[in-house]
């Protein structure tokens, strides 16, 4: 990658910024020889007790207990305890302020708008939280959200949490088997959903969906429905079903907080399900809390006057991070509907309108705007804008390159990534250090990173395993129903028995920034040589006729080879010219090996609800083996002529 960087910031933003007020609070704390952030990173994996112990006082963290000890099981990977004998609550931590500020800023595709101030928010999830206790939710029951990105999502998981009660969310666009496949395991006593939702300039309605999944979870009692589109509802042959203005309607009363160990579940998250039945990973209310408030801010930089966004939906680990900048005090902006339509802008027009400051948004969303022509730096003004967040996949380095020059030119953008697994991440941004092209920052604190060779051991400047060798807050408390920990154990540390492997592919530059090639699975053997998947995409998605790509490995002659699917502009086609150009971009800028034998045109790709390409389910397709749960995927009927599409092209 480049020597030069794309941004690096000015005296002021250093000064301003919350990571130098940490730097100098730990030199005076801790140790005194801090005094920059390589010297802070360091501090942070050699001394992780004293770190978060300072991230957990600099954050006004509220609970109640010992403090001391931080960690005990240093060495015990799984198996370290954070903060044993405090208690805390989730709900208290985020509902900390109480005055006029706006706390939720919502607009939708149907042009609703509103605002909630943090005194509403507190007397909303108050007003919810009574009425969940006064249908017998308590301390560890299930509370599941079939919903929108809206605010009373934000409220039922609240008042969730104020009740010490588990929250666990998916997104209204799931099919009924893959709401099933992931609520099903856990057995929620009450389930929250809307009437409809829109997307793309239409209406989904969603009760059809919602009673089919009454009729399959025989644990739910109660379905509260939330009248999203304003049209009347019909809650019949809704089992216990009760609109929400009803639920809480008598439920006025003060909001009290059960208090429960650092370790207690909060959040279900899911695996994203492409081979198998989705694992349900557990994650503690004092990790997440922790690890969340030296995200955003420390890395992120968010404080009080900011307004924070990310176009998420709640199916999405990035929406359980985004509702955290409540503890901070920030005016948290929520979008429902297609960040595409009508023509592209209209997530940049919500900057514009509501004064976003820290926007977020996926990888592929950058490149699909780009892609349609989409130049922010001359249609918005963008004035609050001071960073851009992107994740989801990697950001490739021609994106970084447009957004300095089509979005805005002073722009801490920082591409960050982690994961569902750790609902927190490995890399982040940093308001203290320069952006090279097609790097992520930096190493986030308090997390041991290395990248492995395939023996094991740790390496710089060269691609490898990215790994974590220490543990850390936000690691699953546990998989559900999975009482021995062996799945567990499993999916993280069977490469590399008490080292954390993440599944990415990366590399450690010598900027001691991160980049990230894809999944460390996702890699094609033609001839034996490992190919990793992103150094094919990085080429031919440079072309102005490919909008994405994905390559498979395909069984061939007692070998594998190379097969490249498409999705072209709109009135292109692939013919003989273009396939010569795409193999030549590649074998110019890559090797020979790189070149596909096979290159076929596709409608579109299959992706994951998170917006990830799925290699594994094409791959699948194209040997006619069964894709495993196919509710995973948000485009499954992409995969219906992957098959006949290569078979036509090999002839």
């Amino acid at each position: 990658m480049s020597d030069t960087p794309l941004w690096q910031p000015g005296p002021e933003r250093i000064e301003r910024a919350n990571l130098s007020r940490f730097l100098r609070f730990a030199r005076e704390q801790a140790d005194e020889s801090i005094t920059d952030y390589p010297d802070l990173y360091d501090f942070s994996v050699q001394h992780p007790e004293k770190f978060w112990q300072l991230v957990w006082e600099f954050c006004g963290v509220r609970a109640s207990g010992e403090f001391e000890p931080a960690l005990t099981n240093a060495d015990a990977m799984p198996g370290a305890r954070w903060f044993p004998n405090v208690r805390l609550n989730f709900a208290q931590n985020l509902l900390r302020f109480k005055d006029d500020k706006p706390a939720l800023i919502f607009r939708n595709e149907w042009g609703h708008a509103r605002v909630l101030s943090y005194a509403q928010l507190h007397r909303e999830v108050a007003r919810v939280a009574h009425a969940l206790e006064n249908i017998g939710v308590k301390q560890g029951d299930r509370v599941v959200g079939f919903l929108p990105n809206i605010p009373e999502t934000v409220i039922a998981m609240l008042a969730t949490a104020a009740l010490g009660a588990i929250w666990s969310s998916c997104s209204p666009d799931f099919g009924v088997n893959g709401v099933v496949d992931r609520f099903g395991q856990i057995e929620p006593k009450v389930l929250f959903c809307a009437d409809a939702y829109p997307y793309g300039g239409k209406r989904h309605d969603c009760l059809a969906k919602v009673r089919e999944v009454l009729a399959r979870i025989p644990s739910i009692e109660r379905c509260v429905v939330f009248d999203y589109s304003g049209d009347p509802i019909d809650l019949r042959g809704l089992s216990g079903a009760v609109a929400w203005r009803d639920f809480a309607r008598d439920a006025e009363a003060p909001l009290e907080f059960t208090l429960t160990p650092f370790e207690h579940p909060l959040y279900i998250m899911y695996s994203s399900g492409t081979t198998g039945v989705p694992k349900c990973i557990v994650h503690g209310a004092g990790g997440t809390l922790l690890q969340h408030l030296k995200e955003l801010v420390l890395h992120t930089d968010l404080k009080r006057e900011d307004h924070i966004f990310y176009y998420t939906t709640c199916g999405w680990m990035m929406w359980n991070w985004l509702v955290s900048a409540l503890s901070v005090g920030a005016g948290v902006v929520l979008y429902d509907g297609s960040p595409t339509y009508p023509d592209g802008n209209a997530l940049w027009n919500l900057a514009d309108e509501v004064g976003i400051s820290i926007f977020g948004t996926s990888a592929k969303w950058i490149d699909a705007t780009a892609k349609m022509g989409v130049r922010p730096r001359e249609t918005h003004k963008l004035l609050s804008l001071k960073t851009i967040l992107s994740t989801g996949s990697p950001l490739s380095p021609e994106s970084f390159e447009y957004v300095y020059a089509q979005v805005k030119e002073r722009v801490l953008l920082s591409s960050i990534s982690g994961g569902t697994d750790i609902i927190s991440c490995f890399a982040l941004g940093n308001p203290l250090l320069p952006v090279y092209r097609g790097e992520l920052q930096c190493r986030g604190l308090g997390m041991k990173v290395e990248i492995l060779d395939e023996h094991g051991n740790a390496v710089r400047g060269q691609p490898g395993e990215l790994a974590c060798t220490a543990p850390f807050p936000s690691m699953p408390v546990s998989f559900w129903n999975d009482a021995s920990g062996e799945k567990y154990r499993a999916a993280y540390f069977s490469k590399v028995p008490g080292v954390w492997c993440h599944g990415d592919r990366a590399e450690l530059t010598a900027h001691d920034g991160i980049i990230i090639y894809g999944r460390s699975d996702a890699t094609l053997n033609p001839g034996g040589v490992r190919i990793g998947t992103a150094e094919i995409y990085r080429q031919v998605e440079q072309l102005p006729e490919v909008l994405e790509s994905v390559a498979v490995g395909q069984r061939w002659q007692n070998d594998e080879r190379i097969v490249l699917f498409v999705r072209l502009r709109e009135g292109t086609q692939l013919d003989e010219a273009l396939r010569e150009k795409i193999k030549n971009q590649i074998r110019a800028n890559t090797t020979p090996r790189h070149v596909p034998a096979v290159i076929a045109q596709v409608d579109d790709i299959p992706r994951t609800r998170s917006g990830k390409i799925s290699e594994l389910a094409v791959r699948a397709a194209i040997h006619c083996e069964p894709v495993k749960n196919t509710e995973a995927l948000a485009n499954p009927e992409a995969l219906e002529n992957f098959r006949d599409v290569l078979e036509a092209a090999h002839e």
